[in-house]
């Protein structure tokens, strides 16, 4: 096959640099944008925040540095070649930096100037407490073992996840020890290691699967009395059938009575399945929510603002700019100030692309959760679930212009926080639902109306997905009864067999 060149013109759509990191700060939450900030700031030294002391520190700092290599590059300016590697820095220009009046290019405040007050002396909560596995090694420190014993503990205690549970099988843990730390043990040995794990607080924790975790638990108040015995029985005899609310057969094989099966259930239920839960750990923190707006109904007037308490206010170094223009009134210019400007130039241009996406993310925040504000007026206003309308990512992108993916990024990751509680803005999108007067509401109404009809239920004769479509159809809803069954599963709400209570 021969070889050919030839010409091809092509039209393509590429992202400039500043428009990827736009879309990247974005969608960050607020919590997440103060962590951005700072690795920006320890990247570029030419971007600083507000701090007058840290800045003048900073300005004497670099004025010093940027003097010393000067005089050095002055004792070396005979030996350059001017004819040479110099010309790649003749054509430096850098009048956009160093205009006389323009001292406040680029300085800009990430808070809004209309901003109140008061929001400076908010406290951004922040989670700081002993760490599972931490709080797991301390307690393990009062037995009294020795060392190959202990490394074999810490090795189960490792294993255990989030919940509390040890989800792998004893043999692995002896051929992790065996391969990895040279440690040989048996599955016996790790087992009574395990056995006395279990005893450790919170109850329950070190179990291989549920009905183990109930198991430890309920040894532990097994003093209690008769009731706590035959929670033991069920739970280790008839799990299954307790699981499956087959409650006829439990009554029959332990022949016990409607009133000892409440209080076995009542036992049962207290316990917690998730033991490991009620300590810190890695995701816990996620349980804390930063809000990233706030909406307030000032008499009847909504008024929003952007959270901007995680961010700093940043702006250009001084100092640097008073470098360039150091150097734009020397009359001596060799090629070591050269590169120092052109790495300076870069730095600032840098800083100044990041202020600008930091604006322009503030500017969009605002503007979409505004005409989200405006859609959903009458559910700020009230609070009620069912005043709020159908809405997806095309109606805002329409009104403020932006793209769709967009909104996307806005809406993800995203809290605002009202007078009736926090909310993510994905809270607020949900398809439409025609009525049978032809009228579209939101899903997020009709899923308000089935969880209360489900609340007002008969424990003991609870609603069926068809009796529960025959009573929306009833209020108006035009519904199928495959897609109340869909709502409920994504309301979490089992089937009526299992929601049914002695």
């Amino acid at each position: 096959m021969a070889l050919s060149q030839g010409l091809q013109q092509r039209l393509l759509q590429k992202l400039s640099p500043q428009q990827i990191q736009l879309m990247k700060l974005l969608q960050l939450p607020t919590a997440i944008l103060e962590e951005r900030i700072k690795e920006e700031l320890e990247e570029n030294p030419a971007l600083e925040t507000g701090d007058e002391a840290e800045e003048k520190e900073e300005f004497e700092n670099s004025t010093e540095e940027f003097e010393t290599e000067r005089e050095e590059g002055d004792n070396e300016a005979d030996d350059f070649d001017l004819n040479g590697s110099e010309n790649e820095y003749e054509q430096i220009d850098i009048s956009d930096y160093v205009q006389e009046g323009d001292d406040e290019i680029a300085d800009y405040k990430l808070r809004d100037d209309n901003y109140p007050d008061t929001e400076d002396n908010k406290v951004i909560p922040h989670k700081i407490e002993t760490g599972f596995n931490e709080f797991m090694l301390e307690q393990l420190g009062m037995l009294n073992l020795n060392e190959h014993q202990h490394r074999i503990a810490e090795q189960i205690i490792g294993n255990l996840d989030d919940d509390g549970y040890l989800r792998r099988d004893i043999s692995a843990i002896t051929d992790d020890l065996a391969f990895r730390q040279n440690i040989q043990t048996t599955d016996e040995e790790i087992t009574q290691l395990l056995l006395q794990i279990q005893q450790f607080d919170p109850p329950g924790i070190g179990a291989r699967n549920l009905q183990e975790c109930l198991l430890l638990q309920l040894e532990r108040k097994s003093s209690e009395g008769r009731s706590i015995e035959l929670a033991m029985k069920v739970l280790e005899k008839y799990f299954d059938e307790f699981t499956k609310k087959h409650y006829e057969k439990i009554q029959r094989g332990l022949n016990i009575s409607d009133e000892q099966l409440k209080d076995i259930i009542n036992q049962i239920i207290r316990l917690n399945p998730k033991p490991g839960s009620t300590i810190g750990g890695a995701n816990k923190g996620e349980s804390y929510i930063i809000p990233d707006f706030f909406i307030i109904n000032n008499n009847g007037k909504l008024e929003l603002t952007l959270n901007s308490k995680n961010a700093p206010d940043l702006r250009i170094s001084e100092g640097y700019r008073d470098m360039l223009k150091d150097y734009d009134r020397g009359s001596k210019k060799d090629r070591r100030q050269k590169e120092a400007v052109l790495f300076i130039k870069q730095k600032i241009d840098a800083a100044k692309w990041f202020i600008d996406a930091i604006k322009q993310r503030q500017h969009t925040l605002i503007s979409t959760m505004t005409t989200i504000m405006n859609y959903q007026y009458d559910f700020f206003i009230t609070g009620d679930e069912t005043e709020l309308r159908p809405m997806i990512l095309k109606d805002i992108a329409e009104k403020t212009n932006l793209d769709i993916s967009t909104v996307s990024r806005v809406a993800n990751s995203k809290f605002v926080q009202t007078e009736f509680g926090t909310y993510r803005l994905k809270f607020f999108f949900s398809e439409s639902l025609q009525t049978d007067s032809g009228e579209e509401v939101s899903t997020r109404e009709v899923k308000k109306i089935l969880s209360d009809l489900i609340e007002g239920e008969s424990k003991k004769h609870p609603l069926s997905d068809e009796r529960l479509t025959e009573l929306l159809q009833e209020k108006g809803y035009n519904i199928a009864r495959r897609t109340v069954a869909k709502y409920r599963e994504q309301l979490n709400v089992p089937v009526a067999r299992l929601r049914k209570e002695l």
